[in-house]
């Protein structure tokens, strides 16, 4: 028998809850994908791409409509110049991504600064890099990160850092302050960072999305990843795409040839239509969104659940604390199984803090949906 190169690592909790969900019979709020499809008009560009002859291995950094439209989007929206011959590369979702631009940075004994909670994916993927995670929590009831604390995690092998803003799981953005703290230790550390932005288009109250890409210093040391499945509501399809200077972009992309050399081809030429013809889709997205964490808080209001309304992404937390004394998995099940609400305990993102009593529940839903979760989350008033 083989040793395993990931020992630890078991199903996700996305793929438990879910299951959970559906032998319940539960209201699935915990993976994080819409219960409504595409807008038409983009399903109608696919049916017109699928019938045509766009069945064949488009080129590998991805269909030259689709990276020139994303080039387009990208000035439109920060004001970036980028290549689309030399600086955008599609991908086959958001995790390809990250996963191929650890693959690319990460050499055998170096270390990834990671700050908790973080997707699931980002340790794995340091590890398979040969790798090794060095986790900074987020501090108190606000996530806020603690930038004294990041530097004094930075070693002599530190090589990357991963940052992500929307940030999942707790909808929290990054402040001004944040980026010029990141942009002093990247710049001062000689660091890559990875941006994972892919909710870069659900942010609220008027916010605004701050990119990466908008900060001149960190232009030539940063991989931004974005994505289809999230902004276009088509998890399914994984697709999504990175920007980042020529350089990386060769070293990103000698890893992606490997991986899934390519993505879908009558997909790619139907978002790069749609991001062509629909602008007014992604531009729209943030009131689209945060007209429905406003339903569903809105009927939260009279719960027993302490709610902070969520900045960005389509995820919005619960604390549970006045409810019950038990700890986020157990909460998770007991919604999944008696209150027949799944959500994500946070605890599987980190080493949650003793005694933190909040769960994540997913609002990219149909509105009758969110009212009628709310209803039975209402319900609940304290659990022995």
């Amino acid at each position: 028998m083989i040793g395993s190169k990931l020992p630890g690592v078991g199903t996700t909790i996305f793929t438990i809850m879910s299951k959970m969900a559906a032998d319940e019979g539960a209201i699935n709020l915990s993976q994080g994908y819409p219960d409504f499809n595409p807008p038409d008009a983009l399903l109608d560009l696919l049916a017109k791409y699928a019938r045509g002859n766009y069945h064949q291995y488009p080129p590998m950094a991805g269909v030259a409509y689709l990276r020139e439209q994303i080039a387009a989007k990208t000035h439109a929206l920060y004001g970036r110049e980028v290549s689309a011959d030399n600086e955008v590369t599609v991908t086959s979702g958001g995790t390809e991504a990250i996963f191929v631009a650890l693959q690319a940075l990460i050499h055998p004994g170096e270390e990834c600064i990671i700050l908790d909670p973080a997707f699931d994916s980002y340790e794995p993927g340091v590890t398979m890099a040969g790798g090794r995670s060095v986790h900074v929590p987020m501090r108190g009831d606000d996530f806020h990160i603690d930038w004294d604390e990041v530097r004094a995690a930075i070693t002599p092998r530190t090589r990357v850092i991963i940052v992500n803003s929307p940030h999942n799981p707790t909808g929290r953005l990054f402040l001004p302050e944040d980026f010029a703290e990141l942009t002093r230790i990247a710049v001062g550390n000689d660091l890559v960072v990875i941006s994972d932005e892919v909710y870069e288009h659900m942010v609220y109250d008027g916010a605004g999305h701050t990119s990466v890409l908008t900060i001149e210093a960190l232009r030539d040391r940063s991989i931004v990843v974005s994505s289809f499945g999230k902004t276009c509501h088509a998890t399914g399809w994984k697709v999504a795409y990175a920007i980042a200077s020529p350089e990386l972009t060769d070293e990103f992309r000698k890893v992606h040839q490997f991986v899934t050399f390519t993505t879908h081809t009558p997909t790619q030429w139907a978002l790069a239509e749609f991001l062509d013809k629909h602008p007014e889709h992604y531009r729209n997205l943030p009131d689209f969104y945060q007209a429905k964490r406003d339903v569903f808080n809105t009927a939260l209001e009279a719960s027993a659940f302490t709610i902070e309304p969520s900045a960005g992404t389509y995820f919005q937390l619960a604390g549970y604390a006045s409810i019950a004394d038990v700890d986020d998995v157990t909460m998770a099940h007991y919604l999944t199984r008696t209150v027949k609400v799944a959500a994500i305990p946070i605890s599987v993102f980190y080493d949650a803090a003793p005694g933190q009593r909040v769960v994540r529940l997913c609002f990219a839903k149909d509105d009758a949906t969110l009212r009628e979760a709310a209803s039975r989350l209402s319900a609940v008033t304290h659990i022995e």
